[in-house]
């Protein structure tokens, strides 16, 4: 395999994988184009590159900005803007975590809050089931967002170092 089937693989796998991470397969594949360029691209290189429209990239980058997994890159003696990915996949990991925390699991625990707090008879048993399953539900979410918080606040050999300690 050449290094242009290699490149245009991995931004399609990417595209793919992504997805599951909760970003949208262009998205994922503007940030993969960045991830593996040698240099920061302009929105023009990325457009000819991915064959997307301009307002689509322009969209993508500002998203990806959003999420911090790029930035805008200067370079000297061009007016044009250029961008350039994260190359680190420990940052990149802790960055998709923190905004996947931020939009999913942040308000889940809200909610999960306010529904605990259901009106009626304590006794009664439809209520009793419904703030039980809730309450559960909202205890392991807390967990779950501690135990992310530490990892986004982490350094990765902290935690590598930890996570080996569990297996010995």
């Amino acid at each position: 395999m050449n290094i242009i089937e290699a490149k245009q693989k991995f931004i399609e796998h990417w595209g793919i994988l992504a997805t599951q991470w909760g970003i949208n397969r262009t998205m994922a594949q503007v940030h993969a184009l960045l991830l593996i360029a040698e240099k920061p691209l302009s929105t023009d290189d990325i457009m000819a590159e991915l064959n997307i429209s301009r307002g689509n990239t322009n969209m993508n980058v500002r998203e990806l900005i959003n999420w911090n997994l790029i930035r805008k890159a200067i370079t000297q003696g061009d007016r044009k803007e250029y961008f350039a990915a994260e190359k680190d996949i420990w940052k990149v990991a802790m960055h998709i975590m923190e905004q996947r925390k931020r939009r999913e699991l942040d308000p889940m625990v809200k909610l999960l809050d306010e529904l605990s707090r259901v009106e009626g008879d304590k006794r009664n048993t439809e209520i009793k089931s419904f703030t039980d399953t809730v309450n559960n539900i909202k205890k392991f979410s807390v967990h779950a967002d501690k135990v992310m918080s530490v990892m986004i606040k982490a350094e990765e050999n902290w935690f590598l170092g930890s996570f080996l300690k569990v297996f010995k």
